[in-house]
């Protein structure tokens, strides 16, 4: 049987993969409901997320971000538990159930597996994203989820996963919002904040997901996040998503004195707009943060 090896170098420009490792300030960072934003970052995001909105004429109800900077364990967010219609971002529910249905794939993952995997997160591959998730079943996608305390309809729901990413799939609504596929940022940001802390089923499989959101070996959609850090000595392992008036991306961006996590949900025809001027706004913000240096 052949194996894809785990990849630790990254291409060109991008930092090496293990200076994307959660730095140890962070290592103990709880995101739950209990969590409160830092008085400066979050400053720093409303700032930012106004003056993008007012630009843009997009409503504050059209949108949902949150910031964790790694450097420094701080959090920041706008509307963390406002759920909605979140397109192909639950995808990484795929990949973590995945994972946890398979866990001696961390160590020995077939090259196939490996590149089809890397293809639902980094192109947004339907068909691949089809493949896995009929093969767990809707049912074992969102017990995994649960499980990892990713979704509770007591607490404003989460991410949810209700129906494959392919036509004549049977629907399974989530039961707060009614949505066949469904995130909160709050949730999204304790993905990966998790998933940098080796958290995600084991340490092996951790890893290995990470490297398959890098997968260097296919190319990002230059779009949101991506375009709007072009240019920038970053690496970026990211999960979007978009659909009719939706339009969210998800990240851990590391690089040149950054490192954090950048998630944006948004429901307005401006809202790839704002995504792509996001990211760079806040890039700079952190920069200048005077906080960052603590």
């Amino acid at each position: 049987m052949k194996t894809w090896p785990l990849l630790a170098v990254a291409l060109g420009a991008f930092v090496p993969f293990a200076a994307m490792q959660v730095p140890p300030v962070s290592a103990g960072l709880v995101i739950d409901r209990d969590t409160r934003p830092d008085s400066v970052l979050q400053s720093t995001l409303e700032r930012v997320d106004g003056a993008l909105r007012e630009k843009l004429g997009v409503p504050a109800d059209a949108v949902a971000v949150g910031l964790v900077d790694l450097r420094t364990a701080r959090v920041a967010w706008l509307r963390p538990d406002a759920g909605d219609y979140a397109a192909s971002v639950p995808k990484i529910g795929i990949l973590l159930a995945w994972f946890a249905t398979h866990p001696t794939a961390a160590k020995a993952i077939e090259a196939d597996v490996r590149r089809e995997l890397g293809e639902m997160i980094k192109c947004s591959s339907n068909e691949a994203a089809t493949r896995f998730s009929r093969e767990l079943g809707i049912t074992r996608v969102q017990a995994v989820l649960d499980a990892h305390g990713f979704y509770d309809a007591k607490r404003g729901g989460g991410i949810w996963f209700g129906k494959h990413y392919g036509r004549d799939s049977e629907r399974v609504r989530d039961p707060v919002g009614g949505n066949t596929h469904a995130a909160t940022v709050r949730q999204l940001l304790r993905f990966y904040l998790l998933l940098e802390q080796d958290r995600l089923v084991s340490p092996e499989a951790s890893a290995a997901m990470r490297d398959i959101f890098r997968s260097p070996g296919i190319p990002h959609i230059e779009d949101r996040f991506v375009k709007g850090l072009a240019g920038r000595e970053r690496e970026i392992r990211r999960k979007s998503g978009w659909w009719e008036q939706w339009s969210h991306d998800t990240a851990v961006v590391a690089g040149a004195g950054r490192h954090y996590i950048l998630v944006a949900l948004t429901r307005h025809p401006q809202g790839t707009a704002y995504l792509e001027a996001l990211a760079p706004a806040l890039d700079d913000a952190l920069g200048a943060d005077p906080g960052a240096a603590r």
